[in-house]
């Protein structure tokens, strides 16, 4: 049996990792308004700059050309911003799965610690059932490790692809930069 002492340590453990749990979020939600801000201030200070150089333009010829300058900075630039944003993104979520591992961990270990209780209470003749409830928590476990790992295998193809497709589209632009000069 739980005593009271156990109840209210669990208790502040659960309001101590949903604090922790919630400053991790709020610093997510900073980086992301530090990102938008230097990045507004970067396309601001860009398109004054561009702005400056279009009204210089003398013919077509030079038009075009300060069209293709400006285009792979721009292709670049946003890749790098969302670049940015992925591992934001995927930093704050790491530490929401690390919290949730750990909450499952301790989850587990006390779950096994109440079933070993309860089987040493447990009448003579319940050794089948102590059985079938222990067995019955390996496999939720081992079911959970499962998800954990295939989680993380599609985090880490997910991420594999997010780089793919960046790589490509840079190079793709510094083709098309290269074709047009």
């Amino acid at each position: 049996m739980l005593t009271a002492e156990q109840i209210v340590a669990a208790q502040k453990a659960n309001i101590e990792t949903l604090f922790g749990l919630t400053q991790k979020a709020f610093e997510g939600v900073e980086k992301l308004v530090e990102l938008n801000l230097q990045a507004t201030k970067a396309a601001l200070a860009e398109s004054a700059n561009s702005t400056q150089a279009l009204l210089s333009v003398k013919d077509a010829q030079e038009l075009l050309a300060l069209q293709t300058s400006l285009l792979q900075p721009m292709a670049e630039k946003t890749v790098a911003y969302s670049r940015h944003l992925y591992d934001i993104a995927s930093g704050t979520s790491a530490e929401f799965t690390k919290a949730a591992e750990a909450n499952a961990v301790d989850a587990q270990k006390k779950i096994m610690a109440v079933v070993d209780n309860a089987s040493k209470n447990a009448p003579a003749g319940s050794e089948t059932a102590v059985a079938v409830i222990k067995s019955a928590v390996s496999a939720a476990n081992n079911a959970m490790e499962s998800v954990q790992k295939a989680v993380k295998q599609a985090t880490e193809m997910a991420e594999a692809n997010f780089n793919t497709v960046t790589a490509t589209a840079v190079n793709a632009t510094k083709t098309a930069a290269a074709k047009k000069r």
